[in-house]
């Protein structure tokens, strides 16, 4: 159950900064989708080079990228 929580949070938190950075803005359900789907492209994208993350600060950073490239390929796709 605290799991799900701080997915959540997390997620909410990751949407957040990504959407700042790329000049979206969002509700709070969409900040956690866009958090939690980054956070598994991040690692994907990540994973693809090599590179994996260990530690909050290193997960944050990778979950964040993987938001803003979700953002922007969401974007070449529907705009």
């Amino acid at each position: 159950m605290f799991r799900l929580l701080g997915t959540l949070i997390t997620g909410a938190l990751v949407g957040w900064i990504a959407g700042k950075l790329m000049d979206m803005e969002g509700s709070l359900p969409r900040n956690i989708v866009v958090g939690v789907v980054g956070s598994v492209v991040g690692s994907f994208a990540f994973g693809l080079i090599g590179f994996r993350a260990y530690g909050a600060i290193a997960n944050l950073i990778v979950s964040v990228v993987g938001a803003c490239l979700f953002i922007w390929i969401g974007r070449k796709l529907f705009h």
